[in-house]
């Protein structure tokens, strides 16, 4: 009889790594997507100022939705607006104010993330917010993103409270971020497994800058799964047009890209653009009925825009020369957020008894390693 094969060292280490502890991110496991540095922490608070904030709801047999929220920056964002773009990659969907950020180029509230039909919660929320903090105002653009998590949530009941959104505002810090099955990512779904929220960032070496772009994704999209170019979906044989999972191949991705370089409205737009590359890098499709949106911003302060601040602004802006490598920031910063999102997910049992299974990770380590 022929002696088992031999294992190489570097994947034993890597299998025991993840026994050891858990789900763990992929760069931790040895596995590098792209080729520029991730910030300290790898997320989207790399970007100074950043807070992100989740509350979830997991309760019975059939809540698995909640909230997520990212706040660009401490003070009162009505007051000090950020410069802001929307890219629509497939629009079946609802982002609640984009056409005020499409016209005007600035993000006036929180990005708050939920299910679809808690988009009018999560706004009304954002309006009590700013009504409460702002006694003059009486129009405010709350800016509210969704995917459909309606295969492990009991969607049509509606759980979502204005008093679960203004927790996720409150519970909204900078440092680590949570990733998986947390927020706005507890009940969804993408490529067949099971889907969350999911960040990474990206940080230019000083001689480009050393600007930090940052992402945060909610994943709940179909497609053909690939990790670093490898067809890890069909090794596994899980992927779009497979029978048992045709029904569930639309969905959604929101994607939020936040960086700290002065980039005025118009190359924002290019770097949300950019962003849906790094979704077609692990093999998204944005299928027909995928809502596919990335909202990107700026935090750099001498460009943010105050009310009341007169009539003229004087803004630093970066060259159109310059902002190259922030485009592939944005890319791998996004490639590498969703497949975050999938690593740190667990199998989840929902609404109707629907079940996902998470990524099976060591399977996936040992594809990669191959």
């Amino acid at each position: 009889m022929a002696p088992p094969p031999r294992i190489p060292l570097l994947l034993l280490l890597m299998l025991f790594t993840l026994s050891a502890y858990g789900q763990s991110r992929p760069r931790d496991l040895g596995v590098k997507l792209g080729v520029m540095h991730p910030g300290p922490l790898n997320a989207i608070t790399d970007v100074a100022g950043v807070r992100v904030g989740h509350t979830t709801r997991i309760e019975g047999d059939s809540i698995r939705t909640g909230v997520t929220a990212v706040v660009p920056h401490g003070g009162d964002l009505y007051r000090e607006k950020v410069p802001a773009a929307i890219h629509l990659g497939n629009g079946y969907g609802k982002l609640a104010g984009y056409t005020q950020v499409e016209e005007l180029g600035e993000l006036e509230t929180p990005i708050v993330l939920t299910n679809t039909l808690s988009v009018a919660t999560a706004m009304n929320a954002l309006v009590t917010a700013c009504l409460r903090d702002n006694p003059q105002v009486q129009s405010v653009n709350a800016v509210v993103g969704e995917t459909n998590d309606g295969y492990l949530n009991d969607i049509r009941g509606r759980h979502v409270t204005e008093a679960d959104v203004h927790s996720a505002l409150s519970a909204a810090t900078e440092g680590s971020v949570t990733e998986g099955n947390v927020g706005a990512g507890t009940g969804t779904s993408c490529f067949g497994w099971k889907g969350g929220i999911g960040t990474s960032s990206r940080k230019l070496p000083e001689s480009l800058g050393g600007y930090t772009v940052g992402v945060l994704v909610q994943t709940n999209f179909g497609g053909v799964l690939q990790i670093a170019g490898v067809p890890v979906g069909p090794l596994l044989e899980r992927y779009y047009f497979r029978d048992e999972l045709e029904s569930h191949a639309d969905g959604s991705c929101m994607i939020v890209v936040a960086t700290d370089a002065p980039l005025g409205v118009r190359n924002l737009k290019r770097l949300a653009q950019r962003a849906m590359l790094g979704l077609a890098r692990t093999g998204g499709i944005a299928s027909n009925g995928s809502g596919d949106y990335v909202i990107a911003f700026s935090t750099a302060t001498g460009n943010r825009i105050s009310v009341g601040a007169g009539a003229v602004r004087s803004l630093t802006e970066l060259s159109n020369g310059a902002v190259t490598p922030l485009f592939l920031a944005s890319i791998e910063a996004t490639e590498e957020a969703i497949i975050n999102s999938l690593f740190a997910a667990e199998d989840m049992t929902g609404h109707g008894g629907n079940h996902r299974e998470a990524l099976p990770v060591e399977k996936v380590l040992e594809l990669l390693k191959k």
